[in-house]
């Protein structure tokens, strides 16, 4: 588990210091407030004890006219099992230094997955599935997350498994198309279909983070 929580954060964004200031207190919140999301520690403040599974560690190489490069491409996802997740890559010279890099942009990728009972074999009141069917594609890989009745447990790869456990998905089934020993892909695909079915319930879209940039807003 990592935390990025420093009682020193003196926040640099319009978001940030709505939530120092206590005028935003919790996630979804924040998530609705049109307001891009850029401080890892705005979420540690708002969902404290998040967990992180490290998916996947890649060597990349490359050729430059210094010679050959090496880095470290570290496939991570974070939640709090509770209908939060975020989903990233992280590329650095050192490993743990890429896996710290991952989880940062993936608390700015965090969303909140609609949970709920949605299949029709099921008709329990306790949020332990999704609302609906979704699916989502990386690459050639396409993944697609089912509503489960409850007892069922979760249907899934292992690698798929770990991002909807983080969630806070206990009953779904889930089928996988494409070249699914990929990963990166499959997590990837498993995250965007949980996204999709997040932005199907909510209006207002927030733009995706593509690496941790901190601005003023």
């Amino acid at each position: 588990m990592s935390n990025y929580n420093d009682d020193g954060w003196e926040p640099v964004t319009r978001l940030g210091r709505k939530v120092q200031e206590g005028e935003i207190d919790d996630m979804e919140t924040a998530l609705n407030s049109g307001l891009p999301l850029k401080e890892p520690e705005l979420v540690d403040q708002l969902l404290p004890g998040l967990d992180d599974e490290v998916l996947d560690i890649n060597m990349v190489q490359r050729m430059t006219d210094s010679g050959r490069r090496v880095k470290f491409r570290c496939v991570v996802v974070v939640g709090n099992r509770d209908g939060y997740v975020g989903y990233a890559e992280g590329r650095d010279d050192q490993v743990g230094s890429a896996i710290q890099k991952a989880i940062g942009i993936a608390k700015l990728n965090m969303i909140k997955v609609p949970r709920g009972s949605g299949s029709w074999e099921d008709r329990s009141d306790r949020p332990h599935s999704l609302t609906r069917r979704t699916s989502g594609k990386a690459g050639s890989v396409e993944v697609d997350v089912i509503p489960a009745p409850e007892g069922l447990g979760l249907a899934a790869s292992d690698t798929v498994r770990h991002v909807l456990e983080l969630a806070g998905l206990e009953n779904v089934w889930t089928k996988s198309h494409g070249n699914t020993r990929t990963t990166v892909n499959l997590a990837k695909a498993t995250f965007n279909a949980l996204e999709n079915a997040s932005q199907s319930r909510q209006p207002q879209q927030r733009g995706r983070q593509d690496e941790a940039e901190v601005a003023d807003q």
